[in-house]
């Protein structure tokens, strides 16, 4: 499915999209949640904290929230609507809680053009492929990254560290939440992996790069979530490709 819209300079574009959501080989339940609405040219993931009770819920009452949002035409309202949403389900999680734990992490890209913009709380990550070089878009809310910008690990490390799991923000986790943001200006061909950390824990940056450059949006998310799987499936695997197209 194709959306139509306006690129930088007035050129029109189509947005394309696959997404893939595996429990994997090890959990019970697929924690994970995930929303491809590519009519409103939204698209997110969400991850339940593993280890905690309600995380499979957590994560779809995020979901649940934005399921009916329409973008306006005006950029800052629909920011600031899916904002409110985010915090409508952090308030939800919060009171179905009791006391427990109901989290989970979420990771949203929405597109305005001619900007992309991302929302996020916790380790679910955005990548951009450009001109054959991956980015990645957004910084992870956990306790190894903060070892990674003190300077006392590698980056290429992170995924090994025995504390790779804390994540030090989260929806349901603290009565106000916390999201960060980030934008950027679109470029056609542009392509975004939206995934959870089942991904991007078993499979190497160099690798995403190269599945993520296939032909089609569907043969990318699909090779990207069968090789986590071939990787041991040790927890849920959630990718959405978006894919930006001059027709």
């Amino acid at each position: 499915m194709a959306i139509d819209g306006s690129a930088n300079n007035g050129r029109p574009l189509q947005w394309h999209s696959a997404s893939l959501s595996e429990l994997g080989y090890v959990r019970s339940v697929n924690e994970d949640a995930y929303l491809d609405g590519r009519e409103q040219s939204l698209w997110v993931v969400a991850d339940g904290m593993g280890g905690h009770s309600f995380g499979d819920e957590a994560s779809q009452t995020i979901v649940d929230q934005l399921t009916d949002f329409k973008r306006s035409t005006d950029m800052a309202d629909s920011i600031a609507d899916i904002e409110t949403r985010l915090k409508q389900a952090n308030t939800i999680c919060r009171d179905k809680a009791q006391g427990q734990v109901m989290g989970s992490t979420v990771v949203a890209l929405y597109v305005h053009e001619p900007y992309c913009f991302f929302l996020w709380a916790g380790d679910s990550r955005i990548y951009r492929l450009r001109d054959n070089k991956l980015e990645q878009m957004t910084e992870d809310h956990s306790y190894v990254q903060e070892l990674v910008t003190l300077g006392e690990i590698r980056r290429e490390d992170m995924e090994k560290h025995p504390s790779s799991n804390i994540i030090t923000r989260a929806i349901g986790v603290h009565d106000e939440l916390q999201l960060e943001h980030q934008h950027t200006a679109v470029e056609p061909g542009d392509r975004y992996l939206i995934c959870s950390d089942g991904l991007f824990k078993d499979v190497t940056h160099d690798e995403i790069a190269e599945r993520l450059a296939l032909t089609t949006v569907e043969e990318s998310v699909r090779q990207l979530v069968d090789l986590s799987l071939e990787r041991g499936g040790r927890d849920n695997t959630t990718a959405i490709v978006v894919q930006a197209e001059i027709p």
